[in-house]
């Protein structure tokens, strides 16, 4: 089983007892911590989507150690000019090794909910009992355009509602 989480503002691709190095986070070595920002999580075919993140679910770690990263330089230089500045960077980081993913909750990823969301926008348009003046100014520019009415782009919503009924 693996997930999409984002740590410190990173999305990182994790496995149970899985070693990741992330930007520093707060906390001493040994502490564990949970991440509920899962944006996926998969198992074999079953896959989960967030939107954006789904509701429940956990990833759990424990800090293993703090570090700093590899020396980056960083050289600036304006060809006759004589302008060199040389300046260099170490990343702090953190160590944490994935113990457990838990899911709860979320809904699957499928071309079924594109479908539905259509039937769900035909029905509004096919249902007339409905009050017009709930729908939002795009909302009835779609139903405009479904229904064949010309000059809808720059109607205002007053005008949609006239239109369609």
């Amino acid at each position: 089983m693996y997930a999409i989480v984002e740590i410190a503002g990173q999305q990182f691709k994790v496995a149970k007892d899985q070693k990741v190095f992330v930007h520093r986070l707060a906390g001493e070595e040994g502490d564990s911590v949970s991440f509920d920002k899962v944006l996926l999580t998969g198992d074999g075919d079953d896959i989960t989507l967030g939107a954006p993140a789904i509701e429940g679910a956990l990833v759990g770690a424990k800090i293993t150690r703090h570090l700093k990263g590899d020396k980056v330089i960083v050289f600036k230089k304006k060809r006759r000019k004589g302008y060199r500045v040389k300046n260099g960077h170490r990343q702090s980081l953190t160590e944490i090794q994935i113990e457990d993913i838990t899911l709860k909750g979320g809904k699957k990823s499928s071309s079924s909910e594109k479908t539905e969301k259509k039937e769900e926008t035909k029905a509004k348009s096919e249902n007339k009992s409905e009050d017009l003046n709930n729908y939002t100014v795009v909302e009835l520019r779609e139903m405009a355009k479904d229904k064949g009415v010309e000059g809808y782009s720059s109607m205002k919503k007053a005008e949609l509602v006239a239109a369609l009924s």
